[in-house]
């Protein structure tokens, strides 16, 4: 199984995947030298670089656990175009970079995604069936919520006199178009349905803030309901980034990975 944690040589390089696309998807490798390897997905307009996922995969290095975090097609260093859903298609670019490193011997210990993230890992267990560690951290349970807040009143009407809607993002001083056919892929997008479809024997852990302001603490509850093999953890008073909870965010993913990984090598003895 995974190095002894006690001083694991650590070394970090870019490795780039392509997708089913063409499109080359941007990655950092943090090399332990495990055979087992987690894979990190990023949220809505973040990238590889999000401190979640720079402190996630450091935790990991701690344990001798291999990593890698990538940017989705449109996104941070990978080609392609910035898309407000298409989540089956970040599915598609979780695959690719799956597939790269089974290629390579690699066993694929585990999934994590933040927000968008999380429901892209949750995605890829219900399409694909041979990940069975799952962690979606502050993931959305109903996709069709969460619009107005984000987009404004009006959107339909709105996508259907342009065709789109360009969103001024105040947080970060920049603007992004979101396309008639994305609002209409994200509305279409069924989490219920495809929880459902994840394998009995695949586990889940599911992390939210209470507080958080973007995706009601709710939807983790719901989540909790219909996945077979489901753990639900509340951070008491974090918000959608764990901005003062990062330490505890960290430690809950961590010891969940680990229990994985002893589980796994306790089934194959």
């Amino acid at each position: 199984m995974a190095q002894a944690a006690q001083n694991p040589v650590v070394q970090q390089h870019k490795v780039i995947v392509s997708n089913k696309y063409e499109e080359k998807l941007v990655g950092l490798l943090h090399e332990t030298g495990s055979l087992e390897i987690v894979i990190i997905c990023h949220g809505f307009r973040s990238s590889k670089e999000c401190r979640m996922q720079v402190n996630l995969a450091a935790a990991l290095e701690s344990e001798g656990i291999s990593s890698f975090r990538f940017d989705f097609a449109g996104n941070g260093e990978s080609e392609g175009t910035f898309e407000f859903a298409h989540y089956q298609r970040e599915a598609d670019d979780l695959r690719a970079v799956i597939e790269h490193f089974s290629a390579a011997n690699r066993v694929i210990a585990g999934i994590i995604g933040h927000s968008k993230g999380g429901d892209t890992v949750l995605l890829y267990a219900s399409k694909y069936h041979d990940i069975h560690t799952v962690v979606n951290i502050s993931g959305r349970y109903d996709l069709k919520s969460g619009l107005v807040e984000r987009l404004g009143e009006d959107i339909m009407q709105k996508l259907g006199e342009s065709g789109y809607i360009d969103v001024k993002d105040e947080k970060r001083d920049t603007s992004y178009r979101v396309t008639k056919e994305s609002v209409m892929d994200r509305l279409n997008t069924d989490m219920h349905a495809a929880c459902l479809q994840i394998d009995k024997d695949c586990r889940v852990l599911t992390v939210h803030g209470s507080e958080d302001e973007i995706i009601p603490v709710k939807d983790a509850h719901e989540f909790a309901k219909i996945i077979p093999d489901h753990k639900l953890h509340i951070v008491e008073g974090a918000d959608h980034c764990y901005s003062a909870h990062e330490g505890e965010l960290t430690s809950i993913v961590l010891e969940f990975i680990k229990a994985s990984l002893e589980q796994d090598k306790a089934a194959s003895s």
